[in-house]
């Protein structure tokens, strides 16, 4: 039995496999196979951690009415000028864009400019003739910095942040109601604590509810130890899935939020109060003033409660 505390990190780089505990696997020819098979499984939810922000021109305004009139989910929509467009979303939004309305003018401009780029991605979408350049639609892909760079309202629309969380349980059926957001969570359901790369053990978030060396806090450890017990034991003759039903709240699990900066402030506004569950503000708190730090024009007049 390990207890470590809770924590967290905003990322730079996104990892898909962190469901299955497998980035032991990861190798410098690893990443068209496993993109494949995400995409040939339909294992949609990898395919949201990554967004792309484009900036389309276009020559007529038909081509935006065509283009609205579809109700692309999941897209962040603005109008720069009359004749530029920023359009925002994850590899998912823009797969099933062309997928299910690749007929449309504008889409077809977009699903063609992101399909040369990333070709791993689109691959089993293009039309027999493949993506053929579209007249009027200009497509062109916003670097980071040019994401940074833009007004505040903009900003906090198409910016999207990734958060790797480690926490416990109980803590993540708070966390995956947040509807906006992309989600990756460690599976108890295919991670067997009982091999080695787990320490042949399970691993259990430190309750701050109980001082350590309380009699409280003694009768928790002595739950979880009897329940890993109880756990390793059922692995001997059943699957990690089955043997997972005896697992409690207080059980470390790593989840990856995804979300642009409209949706973290909603999160926080939400989660930081003095009302929210606290080992939920003993997360939420500094990572609230860490995007304070790092997006000012977004998070400056956010107040999180730290008492």
């Amino acid at each position: 039995m390990k207890v470590i505390p809770a924590s967290f990190q905003i990322l730079e780089e996104l990892d898909g496999r962190l469901c299955y505990k497998s980035e032991d696997k990861i190798t410098e020819d690893s990443a068209e196979p496993f993109v494949k098979g995400i995409v040939k499984h339909g294992h949609n939810s990898v395919m949201e951690m990554a967004a792309l922000t484009l900036r389309v021109e276009i020559d007529s305004e038909s081509l935006v009415s065509q283009f609205l009139s579809v109700i692309p989910k999941y897209i962040q929509f603005d109008r720069l000028e009359k004749k530029a467009l920023l359009i925002s979303g994850t590899i998912r939004a823009f797969r099933e864009l062309a997928r299910d309305h690749g007929k449309v003018k504008l889409i077809k401009g977009v699903a063609g400019h992101l399909a040369e780029l990333y070709p791993l991605f689109f691959f089993d979408l293009a039309p027999k003739r493949g993506w053929l350049p579209q007249d009027g639609v200009h497509v062109t892909r916003l670097s980071l910095g040019e994401v940074d760079a833009l007004s505040a309202d903009l900003l906090a629309k198409h910016r999207h942040v990734a958060v790797r969380i480690i926490t416990n349980r109980a803590v993540t059926h708070e966390i995956v109601r947040h509807r906006p957001c992309s989600f990756l969570q460690e599976s108890q359901r295919y991670c067997r604590y009982a091999d080695d790369k787990f320490g042949n053990e399970i691993t259990f978030i430190k309750p701050m509810f109980f001082e350590e060396g309380s009699k409280e806090y003694k009768l928790w450890e002595k739950a979880m130890l009897e329940t890993e017990k109880i756990y390793l034991k059922l692995l001997a003759t059943s699957s990690p899935q089955a043997a997972r039903t005896v697992l409690p709240n207080s059980c470390k699990t790593e989840i990856i939020v995804f979300a642009n900066l409209l949706e973290w402030l909603h999160i926080f506004r939400l989660r930081t109060p003095k009302n929210a569950e606290p080992s939920m503000r003993e997360v939420m708190i500094p990572l609230a003033k860490g995007f304070q730090e790092r997006f000012p024009s977004v998070f400056a007049d956010a107040s999180f409660a730290a008492e």
